[in-house]
């Protein structure tokens, strides 16, 4: 890579300008939880407001950066709400191809405040691109409960190998087993807002990347992509505008042998 970028290592500087320091076609996956466009000073950092013209003038040079680095079969996770994810969408298909599009996942949770004006808002959209459509792809699992796993064994004994009911069923694109709040009461926890479960992430990093491939999370805040990816034996690149965020990150990241 170019001589001031270095693998598992951490960048607190403009993602744009640490991305135009990386070489084409060098990055196997990306995953991103992005800005989600709220308008509000969360006091680690400014969220952009959400007017169609400033979400596409700070995102369309990003992702032409992001496209650009990833490799042919690489993949691209971008996360949101429903405040932006229909201009995102828009820019994704513009810049990687409609064709490129492989999956909508909607992540389901529970918690927060309620209201009885509508609705509650109750879910992120993760969009989820390869660069070509032949994208690289490890089959995720959801395993059987305990009762369906025993009924499976003992009904289809001649259609399914004890090895399938254990592993499970085909992960579908809507997940509500994970978790959005991470309690102060995990081991995992650290003091930041919009810090993202381990376990999130390893089911990205698992389904599109292999050991030793480079893991890009350009907005990286609490480091959670970067720790969960150093533990899966992937390598990683961080970047962050908060330098708070990159000192959590980094404390995180030297607390893994």
């Amino acid at each position: 890579m170019h001589k001031l970028i270095k693998l598992n290592n951490t960048y607190c500087t403009d993602n744009l300008e640490l991305m135009k320091r990386i070489p084409n076609n060098h990055i196997n996956l990306i995953y991103c939880d992005i800005l989600y466009g709220t308008g509000k000073d969360f006091g680690d950092y400014k969220d952009l407001k959400p007017n169609k013209k400033e979400i596409e003038d700070f995102y369309i040079p990003r992702i032409r950066e992001m496209y650009r680095i990833l490799k042919d079969d690489g993949a691209i996770y971008l996360q949101m709400d429903f405040r932006i994810n229909h201009w995102i969408r828009c820019i994704m298909d513009d810049i990687f191809g409609y064709d490129n599009f492989q999956n909508e996942i909607i992540w389901l949770y529970n918690g927060g405040g309620v209201t009885k004006k509508r609705f509650n808002r109750k879910h992120d959209t993760i969009y989820f691109y390869g660069k070509q459509k032949d994208t690289k792809f490890n089959v995720q699992y959801q395993p059987y409960k305990e009762n369906s796993a025993n009924r499976l064994s003992h009904s289809h004994r001649n259609k399914k190998s004890e090895d399938e009911i254990n592993r499970g069923t085909p992960m579908v694109d809507w997940w509500q087993d994970i978790k959005a709040i991470v309690n102060p009461d995990n081991n995992e926890y650290v003091p930041y807002k919009t810090q993202k479960p381990k376990e999130l992430l390893e089911r990205i990093i698992k389904a599109s990347s292999n050991e030793n491939d480079v893991v890009a999370d350009f907005f990286c805040g609490s480091g959670t992509t970067l720790v969960v990816a150093k533990e899966l034996g992937r390598q990683y690149i961080g970047c962050d505008i908060n330098p708070k965020a990159i000192e959590i990150a980094n404390n995180r990241l030297n607390k893994i042998s």
